[in-house]
Parts: structure tokens; C-alpha cells; sequence
């Protein structure tokens, strides 16, 4: 089972399989590997921009582990909403087959929780034998945690910058996500989102949500006339 805490759960549609890899290959295959116990190195940096798919690929190895650790489990923990959570969580999750820690900057500068995965950290590699990947919006070099043997220990394992999707990737995801929904999403539609809208693909997704919405309770397809309207009226 995996293991979440409070009110957070994982994405059923964030697995690998419909990640858009993009120029990001070598990730995505050092995650998995990580995930099946297939890798020397279990521990993993992955830093990006809002949008490139940082949440996504956390939550993808949480699914992963539970397809090929029965019994390991995993825990998914956005430090974004650590403010509901409590440092004192992290003891004993050493046991885990994955502990996937978003966001990481979320708690720089609370010398508690900066402890607290520090010393996670030190279990894991002495104890545990599963796997503890940290995302963040920015390299270790330029990163606002303050413990520096923390920042030390974050920089032993992988590093990986994760590389944002072009145009024609964009559009792949964008179709991908609207087939999820059950949506048909034409080349030509996509490519007006991309021309005429914001161009991070986190809000591109939202705005996909909200088109699915209000399709659904206008009974209308994804044209560009019907777009424009929605994306007039907000």
C-alpha cells in the first residue's frame, strides 16, 4: 500500500507511461530503475521550472514502486503543504521501498524540518535500502536550504536537471491529457493554445481542465471558436 499522509493522494494519470519524455530520457530511466531496485544509486536530485513535470515524475515512482515492491510501499510528501504536516512524519519511512519529497525549498530555512531529512537521509543509506528522491525549483548551487551538511548529502546521489518540453512535445501532452478526459483535441486547436495562450504547460493543462468542464455542460467540441470563447471569458 502506498502510504499518504492526511489528504494527499497520488494522481491515478501520473505514471511514466504518459509522461511526454521530451530530452528527458536519461531521468525518467534513472527513476524507474530506482523504483524496481534495478540501480546502484537509490538517491536522486531533480530540479526544474513550474510546469516541467517535477510532480508528475513523483508521483509516477510512487506507482512504479507499488507494481514492483509488494509490501514496500512509498511515501509522496509535497513540502508545499508542509505547513499541515509535521517533521516528526519522516521517522521510520527508512523502511520504505520510496520516499519522494516535493519541493523541497517549501522548508528551507526550518531547521527542523532541514534535520529531519537529513537525518532520513542518513537511515536510508545506512538502513533502509529504498529509494529517496527530492525535487526542487532550482540547482543545489543556488538552493535557499541553510543546512549545508544536508545540501551535502542531496548532492551525493543523481542530480538531474529536468529539461521543458517544445512546441511539438507541448502539443503531446496537451492531446494526451485531453484523451485522458476523453476529449478530442485537434492539431489545429492545440496549436491555437499554444499560440494564444499562456505557454507553461502547467497552465496549459488547468486550462485543458476547465475546457473539459465546460464542454461537457455546453455539449461542445474543442474547436477554435468554442476555445476562444473560454478563454475570453475568464
Amino acid at each position: 500500500m502506498t502510504q499518504l499522509p492526511l489528504s494527499i493522494h497520488l494522481s491515478e494519470s501520473a505514471t511514466f507511461a504518459n509522461f511526454v519524455v521530451g530530452e528527458n530520457a536519461l531521468v525518467v530511466a534513472a527513476l524507474q530503475q530506482a523504483c524496481r531496485r534495478e540501480a546502484q544509486e537509490r538517491f536522486i536530485y531533480l530540479w526544474g521550472g513550474p510546469g516541467d513535470g517535477r510532480s508528475h515524475l513523483l508521483q509516477a515512482a510512487c506507482h512504479e514502486v507499488a507494481r514492483h515492491q509488494e509490501g514496500r510501499g512509498s511515501l509522496y510528501l509535497p513540502l508545499s503543504e508542509a505547513a499541515q504536516l509535521a517533521p516528526e512524519m519522516l521517522e521510520g519511512m527508512e523502511q520504505m521501498g520510496l520516499v519522494a519529497i516535493d519541493d523541497v525549498e517549501a522548508i528551507a530555512g526550518d531547521s527542523r524540518w532541514e534535520e529531519a531529512l537529513f537525518h532520513l537521509y542518513n537511515r536510508m543509506r545506512d538502513e533502509g535500502g529504498g529509494a529517496l528522491i527530492v525535487s526542487a525549483s532550482s540547482p543545489l548551487s543556488s538552493s535557499p536550504l541553510r543546512l549545508p551538511d544536508l545540501k551535502s548529502r542531496l548532492a551525493w546521489g543523481l542530480v538531474f536537471q529536468l529539461r521543458g518540453l517544445d512546441d511539438s512535445g507541448k502539443l503531446k501532452a496537451l492531446q494526451q491529457g485531453a484523451q485522458g478526459r476523453g476529449l478530442d483535441l485537434p492539431d489545429e486547436v492545440g496549436g491555437y493554445l499554444l499560440r494564444h495562450y499562456r505557454r507553461d504547460l502547467a497552465d496549459l493543462l488547468a486550462l485543458l481542465e476547465r475546457l473539459d468542464q465546460v464542454s461537457l455542460a455546453a455539449q461542445r467540441r474543442l474547436t477554435i471558436p468554442f476555445v476562444k470563447e473560454v478563454i475570453d471569458a475568464d
